[in-house]
């Protein structure tokens, strides 16, 4: 069984959705779930599932030293990136080489980078005019948004959506695939 860390710094509804779909796994198991914010929602929906949380403040998230030792200690051998908005430090992602995934609110490398998130990526893509849009699921390395594409998926976007109808659109292509793309991944430890 492999061990799981879910990283989300806001409400929490795809990490939700990853551990409803691992729930009754032999592959895998959200093992714990790692916040950068003490408020975050993320945090009563993993006591609701039972799983074990930490909560770093961003400067101590920043040094990676803490984190990294929890998830050697917690014997974590992946690592999930679900609405975590801090740069995951350099030590971790040397640790956990192509063991880290994120998701993205759009088809990158467009959209991406520092301070492209939420709404911030669905009033932009809605501002340029863009015809589609969707979710890239990708490896972490030390740039934001900038690690190898492990899959996409396209969504229309319609001259009447909105950043908030878009971003329905959007969930749902998350919630679909971003636990079965992991599922993937981990099977290829």
């Amino acid at each position: 069984m492999k061990n799981i860390a879910i990283f989300a710094s806001g409400s929490g509804t795809n990490a939700e959705n990853i551990f409803k779909y691992f729930e009754h796994s032999t592959l895998a198991r959200p093992a714990i779930l790692v916040t950068d914010n003490a408020q975050a929602g993320a945090l009563e929906r993993a006591k609701k599932f039972g799983i074990e949380t930490a909560v770093f403040p961003r400067a101590e998230f920043r040094s990676g030293e803490r984190v990294l030792a929890l998830m050697h200690e917690r014997s974590i051998d992946y690592i999930v990136l679900a609405g975590f908005l801090s740069l995951v430090p350099a030590n971790i992602v040397k640790a956990f080489e192509g063991r880290i995934v994120n998701i993205h609110p759009a088809l990158l490398p467009k959209y991406g980078g520092k301070g492209m998130y939420g709404h911030h990526v669905h009033e932009a893509v809605i501002a340029n005019g863009e015809k589609e849009s969707g979710i890239t699921i990708h490896l972490v390395n030390e740039r934001y948004d900038d690690g190898a594409a492990l899959a996409q998926f396209k969504v229309e976007v319609s001259p009447d959506d909105t950043p908030d109808s878009l971003a329905a659109k959007i969930h749902k292509l998350e919630y679909a695939h971003f636990p079965e793309i992991i599922e993937r991944e981990i099977a290829k430890l």
